[in-house]
């Protein structure tokens, strides 16, 4: 119960959009001391920033801790806070299953730091949300690389309003054609996606057609062509997209 109490005390402390590293450095003390409970953690809008994030990471790379989502969203977060998560996440790679870092200011440096973790056989992220974090298709490069040497088990992709464009979505399909990759859901919406783009993702599923159940390319500068090529898809008797998304509209 004090245990309970002492978290919520501390988020509470939270609760103010202009927090400082203080704040992060008293729950980081908190649940230091009773780690092993303790399974989700949302900061979303908080400004804990890189200080913050570092104190953070003191607690993932702690041996006891059992945290499997960590929401981080909005939270001025860049590089540098990359380095700690990343750091932290490679010695101790097992537990958290879900990061949200949409809306931070990451770069390709940033994501190219995370991909390290990604690489890790014992890595156990499932979920990776990297909305408006301005990503390139040189992250991609990093992202992709490692998904290939490590694909089994990322689930759920997020790279909406990122610069990926059609460069990045060919890397990206060079894992979903890879039959040992096990992705779900990829998110590329207002991506600078082209009818080259969808040519590309296009030959990877049809490669591999069994697990992508959820695509998302609205907002992209999508031709004739690249919708038909996407439309086509359905006429594979392998084809297992539920969700499709790549106008304003939901194809099922």
């Amino acid at each position: 119960c004090f245990y309970v109490i002492s978290v919520f005390l501390s988020l509470y402390s939270l609760s103010d959009r202009g927090v400082t590293d203080k704040g992060c450095a008293a729950l980081t003390s908190v649940l230091r001391s009773n780690p092993s409970q303790l399974r989700d953690l949302d900061l979303n809008n908080k400004a804990i920033r890189d200080s913050g994030v570092k104190l953070l990471s003191v607690l993932l790379e702690y041996p006891r801790c059992k945290l499997e989502t960590l929401w981080l969203r909005d939270c001025g977060v860049t590089d540098e806070g990359c380095a700690a998560l990343s750091s932290a996440l490679r010695s101790n790679p097992s537990h958290l299953r879900d990061l949200d870092l949409t809306l931070n200011n990451l770069e390709d440096p940033g994501v190219t730091l995370l991909s390290a973790v990604l690489e890790d056989p014992h890595c156990k992220l499932e979920t990776l949300w990297l909305y408006n974090c301005g990503v390139t298709d040189e992250g991609c490069a990093a992202l992709s690389s490692v998904l290939r040497s490590n694909p089994s088990h990322l689930r759920d992709l997020d790279l909406s309003l990122n610069k990926v464009e059609d460069s990045g979505v060919t890397l990206l399909s060079a894992v979903l054609e890879d039959p040992h990759c096990k992705l779900e859901k990829l998110r590329l919406s207002n991506c600078g996606v082209t009818d080259e783009g969808c040519a590309a993702l296009s030959s990877a599923l049809r490669s591999n057609p069994s697990h992508l159940r959820d695509l998302r390319l609205s907002g992209n500068k999508l031709g004739d062509s690249g919708v038909k090529l996407l439309s086509d898809l359905r006429d594979d008797p392998h084809y297992k997209l539920k969700t499709l998304l790549y106008c304003e509209c939901i194809f099922t």
